[in-house]
């Protein structure tokens, strides 16, 4: 226990230490606020066919669990999906190696620091519900059970195995992060459209660890019951569609069943399964593979023919070659071009390339709102690593003291990922170009821009990849799902203005000053 406790708050305090996390833990206050909008909002976030509930305890509090729940699950994975990989960075894991600690263990506290870090954001959206109640409630009695029994049945054992499965991940797909993401993406995918599927009719939760079925069923049930309706179900997540006014109902939340507890107690235990099955095929930081590949390469070395010395006694600047000096940005951008195309697993670019070609075939609509998108965010990891590469890899130093860094290599690497997000955008481009759709052009080219200088910018300003990998999940979420507020590509026909594209031009230009403060900044305080 005690070889327990030590990883698991060193791993805690090393995650909530970290600017990304602060940060992270800000946007999801600001995101738990908006879970109940007021009445003058032009959204909702729990959909019933025109009705609404009125916010007393047990709406509010209800609401702010399930949305928690969802949206904590979807993008707590992206924030928690690195505790191996930093022990194997670190080296910490070649240590912890050596000790008795079993597999099980190890990873068992790695899920439980994944766990606690997923609890903390929780605990605070939970404290904003209460103040969000107090905020927008009607006069209503504060009844706080209607707020604890949510985020107990519905956040605790939900997160619990999101927590797990960034665990069992991270042994069975490595540093694959991108491959991590797909899966667990379309996981929940899969589970949220079973649950559509079912139209709340599944009440006992088994196949649920949101929760959702049950909540849905008793709003169904409540509005049909008593506005003699037919809904089948509702819907969760920020709904975009104008201020529009709904009919009123008095929702006193949920009876728990015994089955659907059990059912919560059941996703629990799935959880610890994955990590035991996860304990029986983890490498425990076995680089046997990698010491084989250096030996190889070493008799590889040892096999090319030896080189004539020259003595050096007798060595002359004449008889050495000129020097050539090349202070050009083009050999850069080169450089940390083919870096991005590299970067990860070829086969990746396989569904990279189908993406890119369907957006030639299919609806244009279908393209822009979708396809593009999802493409764009395939390439999170490369973004992610533009400017943090030099740190990861700890040869910020000898970057930092290069020719003119801030004049040639920053504009190199930004230069770089623009070109590849336009590379990828180049379909839709071209088919709003022959579709004389010059405000479409114009909006594509800002948000390829936009979405490489917030890259940049997060990267510079935390250090790290985490917060962009976190935050344009959320982006690309929103804008599948047509938030106006966060259309960077310009897709919405009410976003064909020249104001929108001067607002995103001025944005650009911002952000640009930003990083490019911020890294001289660090370039003066290495």
């Amino acid at each position: 226990m005690q070889y327990l406790y030590n990883i698991i708050k060193a791993d805690y305090l090393q995650r909530t230490r970290s600017y990304s996390f602060l940060i992270t833990l800000a946007v999801t206050v600001f995101i738990a606020y908006s879970f109940v909008p007021p009445d003058t909002a032009g959204y909702t976030t729990l959909s019933a066919s025109g009705y609404r509930g009125v916010y007393n305890s047990a709406w509010v509090g209800y609401v702010s669990g399930i949305m928690t729940t969802v949206m904590l699950s979807f993008y707590g994975f992206v924030l928690v999906n690195s505790g191996i990989k930093k022990d194997i960075e670190t080296e910490v894991g070649l240590i912890i190696a050596t000790t008795s600690l079993t597999n099980f263990k190890y990873l068992l506290s790695k899920q439980i620091s994944n766990y606690l870090v997923l609890l903390t954001i929780t605990g605070i959206t939970f404290m904003v519900s209460i103040v969000v109640f107090l905020v927008r409630g009607t006069d209503q009695p504060f009844i706080l059970g209607n707020f604890i029994l949510p985020y107990l049945f519905f956040a605790i054992p939900a997160l619990f195995v999101v927590a797990a499965l960034a665990v069992t991940a991270e042994v069975f797909l490595g540093k694959r992060s991108i491959l991590q993401f797909i899966i667990y993406f379309l996981l929940c995918g899969v589970c949220m459209s079973f649950i559509n599927n079912k139209g709340g009719n599944d009440s006992s939760g088994v196949f649920d660890p949101f929760g959702l079925s049950l909540i849905s069923k008793s709003i169904t049930q409540h509005i049909n019951t008593n506005f003699h309706e037919n809904i089948k179900s509702v819907s969760f997540g920020f709904i975009f569609n104008g201020h529009k006014t709904y009919k009123f109902f008095e929702w006193e939340g949920l009876n728990w069943t015994s089955v659907f507890i059990f059912s919560r107690v059941v996703w629990i235990g799935f959880g610890l399964l994955l990590i035991y099955i996860s304990s029986l095929f983890f490498h425990r930081f076995d680089f046997n593979q990698a010491v084989t590949n250096k030996k190889k390469k070493l008799q590889a070395l040892a096999s090319l023919k030896p080189v004539q010395l020259i003595n050096p006694a007798g060595i002359t600047r004449g008889i050495l070659p000129p020097l050539s000096f090349n202070y050009g940005i083009f050999p850069l951008i080169r450089t940390e071009f083919l870096l991005l195309i590299r970067q990860g697993n070829k086969w990746l670019w396989l569904l990279n390339a189908a993406l890119w070609g369907a957006m030639f075939l299919v609806p244009f609509d279908l393209a822009y709102n979708y396809l593009l998108p999802v493409l764009l965010f395939l390439q999170v990891t490369r973004w992610s690593e533009l400017v943090t590469k030099e740190k990861t890899n700890r040869i910020h130093y000898f970057a930092y003291a290069s020719y003119k860094p801030l004049q040639r290599m920053l504009p190199a690497q930004i230069i770089a990922g623009i070109l590849l997000s336009i590379s990828l955008s180049l379909p839709v481009i071209i088919r709003s170009i022959s579709a004389s759709n010059i405000y479409g052009v114009a909006g594509l080219l800002n948000g390829a821009t936009l979405i490489v200088l917030l890259a940049v910018a997060l990267g510079i300003l935390t250090g790290g990849k985490k917060l962009f990998e976190i935050f344009f999940f959320l982006l690309t979420y929103a804008v599948i799902n047509k938030v106006p507020l966060t259309d960077y590509l310009g897709s919405l026909p009410a976003h064909h203005t020249p104001f929108f594209i001067l607002t995103v031009l001025a944005m650009n230009l911002a952000l640009t000053g930003v990083l490019f403060l911020a890294r001289a900044y660090q370039i003066r305080h290495l």
